[in-house]
């Protein structure tokens, strides 16, 4: 059995989901524009620039969610799939997945599940490991539960649903991560195939220094 692991924003997808539905909700009206457009633009610079302090980040981006019912918060999900995700979603993403049919595949991601889930089921992919929006009783908090999947918790959260599978890394004979981002080195170095895809620069970088193969979905 082989391994598969595919980050999402900006990898399997043309951009970034995390920005966008904060970006959705504004144009809904249901966040302020003045208040939350630029610091929504702030975190996503900081994301890139590898300076995100993520706890502060997902005050910024789970609070929302526990302000409204699921019920409304799915059907505003539904349109941003519509007319946000979907023109994301390349050709050639789609056969990258594809070519790895018959591995174990998962999408993981900083993103929260609560984003992410539709957006890799749409691509077939059944495995989601993702930062967790903590709920009650069936509605969003506005916490995180458990460690976020971001930087070195991408890899501890591997771990875990690993061990859940009744696995662990080392006992696949291979195993890919392809990922867009140099905040994903922790876990790109975990694996026998690390693959960087149009990179930032500090990867593009990072993959040339180690002879890691660099592709484009573009």
């Amino acid at each position: 059995m082989r391994l598969v692991l595919f980050d999402l924003d900006n990898t399997l997808l043309a951009g970034d989901s995390d920005f966008e539905w904060a970006q959705f909700l504004i144009e809904q009206g249901v966040l302020d524009r003045e208040v939350y457009e630029a610091r929504n633009q702030s975190f996503y610079d900081q994301y890139k620039a590898g300076t995100l302090d993520i706890f502060q980040f997902l005050n910024f981006q789970l609070k929302p969610l526990s302000r409204h019912p699921r019920a409304v918060l799915d059907a505003w999900h539904r349109e941003f799939m519509a007319r946000r995700i979907m023109p994301m979603i390349r050709d050639s993403a789609r056969a990258l997945v594809g070519r790895h049919r018959g591995d174990l595949c998962a999408v993981i991601t900083a993103t929260n599940s609560f984003v992410t889930a539709p957006i890799a089921r749409e691509f077939g992919i059944e495995h989601l490991i993702a930062t967790e929006a903590a709920q009650r009783d069936g509605e969003f908090t506005g916490d995180v539960a458990g460690i976020p999947c971001f930087r070195e918790g991408k890899v501890s959260r591997l771990e875990s649903w690993l061990v859940a599978q009744s696995t662990n890394l080392d006992s696949f004979s291979e195993s890919w991560f392809y990922s867009d981002s140099h905040n994903d080195l922790p876990l790109l170095a975990r694996v026998t195939h690390p693959v960087a895809v149009d990179p930032d620069e500090a990867l593009r970088a990072h993959a040339g220094e180690n002879g890691w193969p660099v592709i484009s979905l573009g």
